[in-house]
């Protein structure tokens, strides 16, 4: 058989059965405090996750680094979720006529569990820097912009582990996101579309999904992205009502923000999950999305990386999942 085959009949081995429909539309979607406790997130942990992958280089598709920090990813999450519950989608794509090999990779906790949710980030990293004076065709580090939504994860996972959440949850590292030119979607996202096109479980529907897109940089703003609320505004809103009772307003500032094209529109798209996308950005007087300085160039390194941003990130999401989602 081949991999993907393998693969395939292995996850529906483990899991069919336990990924179903939430009833009724909306119904995973209505929040409430449920007196539970809630774990703490360690943002030093974070940070780590994210200078262990940026120690790798760019990981570029059809790259060694980018096979490396695949064996990472895995074997971390291997050794929180056991080997039994991470699976490697192997897949390839023509692109720019290169085939590229790419791997989406997938880490399950609480399998025993019907009720789900789906956590979401791109591990790949922008083979050129376009928004870079200086050297615009080399690939980037992405620290932000890859790293520190696989960092805020790795610490879920490693949490999860330890502290058994009260749903089932899903982690999903995309490959791909990023490697498109400027304006060519199709050749952006492409792990979130062999995924949602190639689901390993038929049938999977967990009551929503949040992507984490740099979510570690300096002054970040988190606005409320705009096809995220038309996906799933009850989502958001709680999230941001979180964070604004923990101080955390002047990240997840209360405005909307623009509409950025990102992996949750293809996650919705393929596969009808409501899917949100927590993302440093913000809209200009003419509602032109605006992305940090150091977007898509060579400045997308460790040094613009703040502990404090992951804190606060790690600390809503760990509410919402422990405190917040009725059973």
């Amino acid at each position: 058989m081949k991999q993907n085959q393998v693969f395939k009949a292995a996850l529906l081995f483990l899991l069919s059965g336990l990924m179903i429909s939430c009833g009724e539309e909306g119904a995973g979607l209505e929040f409430e405090r449920q007196g539970r406790d809630v774990p703490e997130f360690n943002s030093q942990n974070a940070y780590n996750f994210i200078e262990e992958q940026v120690s790798f280089g760019p990981r570029v598709p059809n790259t060694e680094a980018h096979v490396q920090t695949k064996d990472y990813l895995r074997d971390e999450l291997r050794a929180v979720a056991g080997p039994r519950n991470v699976f490697v989608q192997e897949f390839e794509q023509e692109v720019y006529g290169e085939t590229l090999t790419m791997f989406n990779i997938l880490a399950s906790f609480g399998v025993q569990y019907e009720d789900r949710i789906l956590l979401a980030a791109h591990w790949d990293t922008r083979p050129r820097a376009e928004e870079d004076p200086v050297d615009p065709d080399s690939p980037i580090l992405g620290a932000d912009d890859g790293g520190s939504g696989v960092g805020v994860l790795l610490e879920l996972a490693r949490i999860f582990s330890e502290n058994e959440p009260p749903m089932g949850v899903d982690i999903v590292l995309f490959d791909g996101e990023d490697y498109g030119e400027v304006s060519d979607l199709d050749n952006y996202f492409l792990g979130a579309r062999h995924w949602g096109n190639n689901p390993p479980v038929p049938g999977y529907s967990p009551r929503f999904g949040i992507l984490l897109d740099m979510v570690g940089g300096e002054n970040a703003v988190f606005s409320k992205e705009g096809y995220s609320m038309r996906f799933a505004p009850n989502l958001v809103n709680q999230i941001w009502s979180i964070a604004a009772a923990m101080g955390h307003d002047n990240l997840f500032v209360d405005q909307r923000g623009g509409n950025v094209a990102d992996d949750h529109i293809i996650v919705q798209q393929t596969t009808g999950i409501p899917m949100i996308n927590i993302i440093h950005h913000s809209v200009d007087d003419r509602g032109n999305v605006q992305f940090p300085p150091y977007w898509h160039t060579q400045n997308d390194n460790m040094d613009i990386i703040d502990q404090a941003t992951l804190q606060a990130v790690g600390d809503v999401l760990l509410e919402l999942i422990y405190n917040r989602i009725p059973s």
